[in-house]
């Protein structure tokens, strides 16, 4: 299967032009790409459009290597582009009729009743907006009623939305041009916070840092790269590409788990942050709390089904050997930490012999692979193993003061990026209290299955 005439193509804003056209570097993980003369004329500035063959390949390499993603509004809407929306609700009667009213009219709905308290009501709201209702007998979970809803799909399209969002109009026919690519098996939106009157200080922060939210830039979604999976809360997929469709034994994870399968099987999963589904936040702090723990509960199930994949930090041998010598906060500390960083350049700049300046761009490298390796250090120390880290910091005047630096850098750092309507002090509780609750889902889990495979980083090269 190939790109079609007319696919474009437009590298990632990481991705750097080498020695004026001659390489490209970047991608997931990092490679230099060199290019023949022949292939350095088929862009036209950061962009490749799908002419022949030969752009089709090159477009697809960069696809695959995450050096360039589809450029969204360019690429060709599908031959037959029908779709069925399938809702799965449990109550909510307020929420799905927000929903079905910004679905309109001109396309099947399925709302599939996962044993609703007061079925009525969702029958009611089903049959004002002229949606098929499933109803179920006994809740079985979002992943089994989503299920229920897919045996009953017979266009080649369908769009799974949680009753607690709304879809922009132009959200679904932007992510149908991503099945432009034979490959593409799904595509999901950016998901925001819904607008409120009077935000409170959690909306606030949930509205910036959302576990929804996976960014501005699109990706592709892999496991293990910086967007390693997506939300059901929105997702266009191709019927014939998801088989049974999610696991039904899962209650949390199932769209982690869906996305690893789908790569897994060589298909593609498209993140397009293009195009939004707002998504009703919870904003009580009992509730918030509770979900973000309800989210951790997932990485131990999703640690059974794919050990590859799951760690909650992965670690080139290097990054691991650079960590500990800070971590251990010796005299010695910064200066081994500084020759680590060194002999990765100088080893980085052997690979990229050749270029015009291997050094500078081996430097460039090894300074960004240091900040990640820093950034997933700090993210383990006060989210995925906190009460490790409390126990140390009864003990060890060390293990303070990496934990007040960790802390204190990644609050100061996220604030910066995420942009927040929130104060700073607020912002920083509400961060601590979201690892927290995080981290105590993650070893609910992991004592729960009587595994560490959920805690433990992996290191590759």
């Amino acid at each position: 299967m190939t790109l079609p005439v007319g696919f474009v193509v437009e590298l990632d804003r990481h991705t750097k032009v080498v020695d004026g056209g001659a390489a490209l570097l970047g991608g997931f993980p990092t490679r230099l790409l060199r290019l023949t003369p022949r292939a350095r004329r088929l862009f036209t500035g950061r962009r490749l459009p799908v002419r022949d063959a030969a752009s089709a390949f090159l477009a697809d390499r960069l696809l695959d290597t995450g050096m360039a993603h589809p450029v969204a509004e360019a690429l060709p809407a599908p031959a037959d582009p029908r779709y069925t929306v399938v809702v799965p609700v449990r109550d909510r009667p307020r929420q799905l009729d927000r929903l079905l009213r910004s679905i309109g009219a001109g396309h099947p709905v399925i709302v599939v009743d996962d044993a609703s308290h007061r079925p009525a009501a969702v029958a009611a709201v089903a049959a004002g907006h002229g949606a098929r209702l499933v109803a179920l007998a006994v809740n079985t979970g979002p992943a089994a009623a989503r299920n229920a809803g897919l045996r009953l799909v017979t266009t080649p399209y369908v769009v799974f939305a949680d009753s607690d969002i709304v879809l922009d109009p132009d959200t679904v026919p932007t992510l149908l041009r991503h099945f432009a690519d034979p490959l593409v098996a799904a595509a999901v939106p950016r998901i925001t916070g819904l607008p409120a009157a009077h935000p409170t200080w959690i909306a606030r922060y949930e509205n910036a840092r959302s576990s929804l939210d996976l960014g501005s830039r699109p990706a592709p979604v892999r496991p293990g790269t910086p967007v390693s999976w997506a939300s059901s809360a929105c997702v266009v997929a191709r019927v014939d590409a998801l088989g049974e469709g999610f696991d039904a034994g899962m209650r949390v994870g199932e769209d982690v788990d869906l996305c690893w399968r789908l790569v897994a099987a060589g298909r593609r999963v498209r993140y397009e942050p293009a195009v939004q589904a707002a998504h009703e936040h919870r904003v009580r702090t009992g509730d918030w709390l509770l979900r973000k723990a309800v989210y951790g509960t997932g990485a131990q199930p999703l640690a059974e089904r794919h050990p590859q994949f799951v760690a909650p930090a992965v670690f080139a041998p290097w990054g691991t050997a650079f960590a500990a010598a800070l971590l251990v906060g010796r005299r010695w500390s910064v200066p081994a930490g500084a020759a680590v960083l060194g002999v990765v350049t100088v080893r980085i700049a052997r690979r990229l012999d050749g270029t015009r300046h291997p050094y500078r761009l081996a430097a460039g490298l090894t300074a960004n692979g240091a900040l990640a390796t820093l950034a997933q250090t700090s993210a383990l120390l006060t989210r995925h193993w906190w009460p490790l880290t409390a126990v140390g910091c009864a003990f060890s005047g060390r293990v303070r003061r990496a934990t007040a630096i960790a802390a204190v850098a990644d609050i100061a750092l996220e604030y910066r990026r995420d942009q927040a309507t929130l104060d700073p002090v607020r912002y920083g509780v509400a961060r601590r209290l979201d690892d927290l609750a995080y981290g105590a889902g993650v070893w609910f889990s992991a004592l729960g299955g009587r595994s560490s495979a959920a805690l433990r980083p992996r290191v590759t090269r």
